[in-house]
């Protein structure tokens, strides 16, 4: 059945007069009336009865009606969304984010976003970041926020503002008020660390501090998420180096601390994997790269940069 037989139909039932209808559509009468009659053939019932001077639509007619105008409906909402995703204005978004960059500028991205494109679901998933780089590989997410300075060669990143490393301390620790700690003096404490597998490059981090402070910590426990770590370093189970923003969380018990010599920066990415690029994602892209920008975040050099992708 051809649309366009509906679309004349129901402009002949709501005019009753072939010469206003075939004025309406941009015709001629006789096209009008061999597309009503091959209709009536098609669907072998009468949809209108007319004569020389009285056009009225049969029972039949005015039950076809009713569908077919809920058919065209349907066919414009069906072109309306295409036309939406086709332009990134419209469709679902899996996101990937580790649970410390909630407290950076993510919730920020986010919501810019969803202001700019009401028409796209981004749904957050809380997963590590080697478990998003493996999910982004093969295509289990779309986009991932993740710890790490650094991605495996089929991805692509756009960098977050780096966070400053600082020591956490639970508020009895003698060092708690103190302005500033010198990492030297803790060389004897009991830390509580990030777990390697989770996120290779906060781990890595954290062990350059030490590195460089002549420090082999003594590790007591071992933690997949940042929270955690606070969480453990509150009730009484050691000490640890965290990234400042997680501060934010408001977690009692414990003092941010910052250490004496160079700031240690902990590295954040957007990460995506350009074999996956929809319009919605490059219009999240987009966004990210435009609220990053306004809330001062560094950009880093591209090593490459693609038409209608942001630069890393």
């Amino acid at each position: 059945m051809k649309l366009h037989f509906l679309r004349y139909f129901t402009v002949l039932a709501e005019e009753l007069h072939f010469g206003r209808a075939a004025q309406r559509l941009s015709i001629t009468q006789p096209p009008l009336s061999s597309a009503i009659k091959a209709l009536e053939q098609e669907l072998g019932v009468q949809l209108l009865s007319r004569s020389s001077k009285h056009v009225e639509l049969t029972p039949a007619g005015a039950a076809f009606l009713d569908e077919a105008r809920q058919i065209l409906d349907r066919v414009a909402r069906a072109s309306t969304v295409a036309n939406a995703v086709a332009k990134g204005m419209r469709g679902r978004l899996e996101i990937g984010i580790t649970g410390s960059l909630v407290y950076r500028e993510v919730p920020a991205i986010v919501q810019d976003f969803s202001l700019t494109a009401p028409g796209i679901e981004l749904v957050l998933h809380e997963m590590g970041t080697a478990e998003q780089l493996d999910a982004l590989l093969h295509g289990r997410l779309h986009a991932g926020f993740v710890n790490a300075s650094a991605v495996p060669p089929q991805l692509e990143s756009l960098a977050l503002e780096d966070d400053a490393f600082v020591v956490c301390l639970p508020e009895g620790h003698p060092r708690a008020r103190q302005p500033e700690v010198e990492l030297r003096d803790l060389a004897d404490e009991r830390f509580v660390m990030f777990s390697r597998e989770v996120s290779p490059a906060n781990y890595d981090n954290v062990i350059a501090v030490f590195s460089r402070a002549g420090i082999h910590p003594r590790t007591v426990h071992a933690a997949r998420q940042w929270l955690t770590i606070v969480a453990m370093v509150a009730n009484g189970l050691g000490i640890s180096l965290v990234p400042n923003s997680i501060a934010r969380s408001r977690v009692h018990g414990v003092h941010f601390i910052p250490f004496s010599g160079p700031a240690v920066r902990s590295p954040a990415l957007l990460v995506w994997n350009p074999a996956s690029l929809s319009p919605a994602l490059a219009s999240f892209l987009q966004s990210a790269s435009t609220t990053r920008r306004k809330t001062g975040s560094r950009a880093r050099p591209s090593s490459r940069s693609r038409t209608g992708r942001p630069r890393k």
